[in-house]
């Protein structure tokens, strides 16, 4: 069989990305990363994300946070609330986090390496996002040919590969290919600043584009939100 390392955050994107290395035979070790972020309940979500789609292993890893200092998932910066479509689409905003997705990816190509695995997974979305720069399809064909050039895999004449399925899917799109898949959207959770229950605040970006999708989708949204949220 097959091993891939899929990163999950437990947002519906990874969610659905583990369904999809699994669906294509995949024997899939999930990867999760601590880094302090606030709305740490995603990591809860991860755990049961990896149960529920059947991962051979899931680790997370503890980052120190100090690294991603000034972000607004780390510090007391405030989330961006209730922004307009052009709103979340210009610029990048203060939930970014320096060069996330870059180390995440060093540490799923080390995992790779150890397992071995040639395969790596990632959520990344370069459709509906907010302006994450290590999102886009440049970075993930750059990092593929970092992973191949700076390592013994790549050096020894193998191959390592970095898997994006939804790179170019909108949200409606890839809630869609979760329901097809039959992931459990309930276990997911995607709100940047939830309260201190669990709820999803239904007002920062990524709130927003998740409610997008869904109504885009005709799909119901299965998680709690804070306040009452149009259908």
């Amino acid at each position: 069989m097959k091993h891939a390392v899929v990163l999950l955050s437990g947002g519906l994107d990874s969610a659905t990305t583990l369904a999809i290395a699994r669906l294509r035979g995949y024997e899939t070790y999930a990867l999760s990363f601590d880094y302090g972020q606030r709305h740490r309940q995603e990591l809860d979500a991860a755990r049961k994300i990896a149960n529920s789609l059947a991962a051979k292993e899931h680790r997370i890893i503890k980052i120190d946070n100090q690294i991603f200092a000034g972000s607004a998932l780390i510090n007391d910066v405030d989330v961006p609330k209730s922004r307009s479509k052009e709103e979340i689409g210009r610029g990048i905003p203060p939930t970014y986090v320096p060069a996330r997705n870059t180390i995440f990816l060093a540490h799923a190509l080390a995992w790779a390496e150890t397992i071995p695995a040639g395969h790596i997974f990632i959520g990344a979305n370069a459709i509906d996002y907010s302006g994450y720069p290590d999102c886009r399809p440049e970075f993930i064909a750059l990092f593929e040919t970092l992973a191949n050039v700076g390592t013994k895999a790549g050096a020894e004449g193998g191959r390592i590969q970095i898997h994006a399925p939804l790179i170019k899917l909108s949200k409606a799109e890839i809630i869609g290919k979760a329901v097809q898949l039959n992931v459990d959207l309930s276990l997911t959770h995607s709100c940047y600043d939830p309260t201190p229950d669990g709820r999803a605040c239904g007002e920062c970006d990524s709130c927003q584009l998740r409610l997008k999708g869904f109504r885009e989708a005709g799909v119901t949204d299965p998680i709690k939100y804070a306040r009452p949220v149009a259908p």
